[in-house]
């Protein structure tokens, strides 16, 4: 997958014109919040964790931390995030530009984080480490056929 695919996927359901292309990379928090024009808290980061031999993704804020109890009381295992030639198998983005869009392996879960919650717009990446895409939380949740809001954050209380 690239953004070519994040891009079909987007276009089909009528979010196209929201994918944001940059001519830097926005592939940290820090760099997709100076891209975006915005504050780094309202970048959506898409982190990958090892859960019972499959994936799961975890949308969060941009300034949140995975508190590792509260993850392992969420999944009964401890919190171990992906390799790179982990993350790019399961979810078919390179680390950087991870996104939870046309995710189509049935062993990748999404969650969101409530840490999201506090803004009206988020922006997760688009399919490659220079771009983002403008959402709501409600229309994030739908998009990336989240199965449920989560909280496993800490830091942004």
């Amino acid at each position: 997958m690239s953004i070519e695919t994040c891009r079909d996927y987007l276009r089909a359901r009528g979010y196209e014109a929201r994918i944001q292309e940059f001519g830097v990379s926005s592939a940290t928090v820090e760099l997709a919040a100076q891209a975006v024009g915005c504050e780094s808290a309202h970048i959506a980061k898409t982190l990958s964790f090892a859960v019972d031999g499959g994936c799961v993704l975890i949308v969060c804020a941009g300034d949140a931390k995975i508190d590792n109890p509260k993850f392992k009381a969420q999944f009964h295992t401890k919190a171990t995030m992906l390799t790179p030639e982990q993350v790019l198998s399961f979810t078919g983005h390179a680390v950087g530009g991870v996104c939870p869009f046309a995710i189509e392996r049935a062993d990748v879960k999404t969650y969101l984080d409530v840490s999201l919650r506090r803004f009206e717009t988020v922006y997760p990446a688009a399919g490659n480490a220079a771009s983002a895409v403008r959402l709501s939380c409600a229309e994030l949740f739908s998009l990336s056929n989240a199965l449920g809001w989560i909280d496993v954050c800490k830091n942004w209380q």
